[in-house]
C-alpha cells in the first residue's frame, strides 16, 4: 500500500499529483462512510491543495476546530452546496479570500449532513452548473450535471483564484486513478461462481459485546418529511422510542406526540396509525421516563446512529459511547450484511415484536442478533 494516497502501489496515483497553493482555505467535511472509499477524491484533493483540511463526521455544531476555521475574519466562510438561495459561484464569486466549506459524500449522505447541521445552513451558499461533463467514469453520479469533489474544486477554485487554467491539473491524478482502475479490472479474471457470503455471528465478538448485562437495544422511529436536494426540509423528529434490556427482559416503549404536521408517510414508516401517533405522550414526560429507565452503566446498542441521534435531538441523554451493531457486523464479517431484517433473519425465524409498531419489531430483531452473538461467544470461549 502507498502510505500517501492509501492505494495499492499497483494503482497509486501519487506521481500525477500537482501542488497548487491557494489564498482560499478549503475545509472538506467528509461523511464517515466516504472516508475509506478507495476511489473517492477528497483525499486526492487534499494532497494537491496544501490549504485543505479534512474533518470526518456527521454533526458539526460542537466541533471546536471547525468553529475556529469558520471564525477567521480574514477569510469568511462560504458553503458550496446547491439550494434556491445559492449564488452561482462561477458567475458571481465572492470578493477577497474565503474559507470554502465542501461536504464530501454521496448526495443522499450530503443531504443528511446539511439537514442535521444548522451551523452549515447558516453559511452563505454558493453553487454552480458544471460547464463540462464529469470524467468520473468508475463511479455513477445521480445525474449528468453532477461532478466529483475534486472536479467541483477545480471549477470553484478557478473562479475564486481567478485562474481556471491553473487548476485543470487537478484532473491529472483523477485520470491516473481511473485509468489504473479500469486497467486493473480488465486484467482480473471474472469470477466463475458467485461469492459465498458468510452469515451468522461475527468471527470474533467486540469487547463491548461481552458486557451482556449492560446491553440495551434502542430503536427510534421518526416523523420524517421528504426533503429537497438543498437539505432545507424539516428535521426528522422522534415519535416512537423503544429500548429493551435483554438481561432482564425490561422494555421501555413510548409513542411521542409529533410537534410538527405529520408526514404523509409517517404511519407507514412507523407502523402506527395517525391517530396513535397524535395521541402520543408529551416530550417532557417521555424524557423523564427515559431518564428513570436508563442506567449510567448501560451500553446502548443500535443499528447505525439514526435512532440515537433522534433521541439526542429530542433533548434526551444516553450513556456514551453507544455501540453501532451495523458497523460491528460489517467489520467482523468483512462483507455487506444487508438490512437489519435480512441480517437478523439469517439467525432464525422472525421474532415476535416486543411492542407495537415497527419499532417493536426492530427492537426484537436487534435482541435476536445479540442473542446469536452471545451463543457464538460462549461456544468459542468453551473451545478456548
Amino acid at each position: 500500500m502507498c502510505t500517501r494516497c492509501l492505494r495499492p502501489v499497483t494503482v497509486c496515483y501519487c506521481a500525477s499529483l500537482p501542488r497548487l497553493e491557494t489564498t482560499t482555505k478549503i475545509v472538506i467535511l467528509q461523511h464517515p462512510r466516504e472516508r475509506f472509499m478507495p476511489i473517492g477524491t477528497a483525499r486526492m484533493a487534499s494532497l494537491c491543495l496544501p490549504q485543505t483540511t479534512i474533518h470526518v463526521g456527521m454533526r458539526w455544531s460542537e466541533h471546536a476546530a471547525l468553529a475556529a476555521q469558520l471564525s477567521d475574519p480574514d477569510r469568511p466562510p462560504i458553503l458550496l452546496y446547491p439550494g434556491p438561495d445559492a449564488k452561482d459561484i462561477l458567475r458571481e464569486p465572492p470578493q477577497g479570500p474565503v474559507t470554502l466549506v465542501v461536504v464530501d459524500g454521496t448526495w443522499s449522505q450530503a443531504r443528511r449532513v446539511m439537514r442535521d447541521n444548522p451551523v452549515l445552513q447558516a453559511l452563505p451558499r454558493y453553487a454552480f452548473v458544471a460547464p463540462e461533463p464529469s470524467t468520473y467514469r468508475i463511479r455513477k453520479e445521480p445525474s449528468d450535471e453532477y461532478v466529483s469533489t475534486i472536479e467541483a474544486l477545480m471549477h470553484v477554485l478557478g473562479a475564486l483564484e481567478g485562474d481556471p487554467a491553473r487548476f485543470r491539473s487537478l484532473l491529472d491524478p483523477m485520470r491516473a486513478m481511473i485509468d489504473a482502475q479500469i486497467a486493473c479490472q480488465a486484467s482480473s479474471p471474472r469470477r466463475s461462481t458467485p461469492r459465498v457470503v458468510r452469515t451468522g455471528p461475527p468471527r470474533r465478538p467486540l469487547p463491548e459485546v461481552t458486557r451482556w448485562d449492560d446491553l440495551v437495544v434502542l430503536v427510534g422511529e421518526a416523523n420524517a418529511w421528504p426533503y429537497s436536494s438543498a437539505g432545507d426540509g424539516p428535521r426528522d423528529e422522534l415519535v416512537h422510542l423503544v429500548l429493551h434490556r435483554p438481561a432482564t427482559g425490561e422494555t421501555f416503549a413510548r409513542v411521542i406526540a409529533p410537534r410538527r404536521p405529520l408526514s404523509p408517510t409517517a404511519a407507514h414508516h412507523t407502523g402506527l396509525s395517525e391517530e396513535r401517533l397524535r395521541a402520543g405522550a408529551p416530550v417532557a414526560d417521555v424524557l423523564a421516563d427515559l431518564a428513570r429507565f436508563v442506567r449510567p452503566t448501560d451500553l446502548i446498542a443500535a443499528w447505525g446512529h439514526y435512532g440515537t441521534s433522534l433521541v439526542v435531538d429530542l433533548g434526551g441523554t444516553l450513556p456514551r459511547p453507544c455501540l453501532d451493531l451495523r458497523a460491528a457486523a460489517y467489520r467482523f464479517h468483512n462483507t455487506k450484511i444487508g438490512t437489519l431484517d435480512e441480517y437478523a433473519r439469517s439467525f432464525g425465524p422472525v421474532p415476535e415484536a416486543l411492542t407495537e409498531g415497527l419499532g417493536g419489531l426492530r427492537a426484537a430483531l436487534l435482541a435476536q442478533v445479540l442473542a446469536a452473538w452471545r451463543v457464538e461467544f460462549d461456544r468459542e470461549r468453551r473451545r478456548a
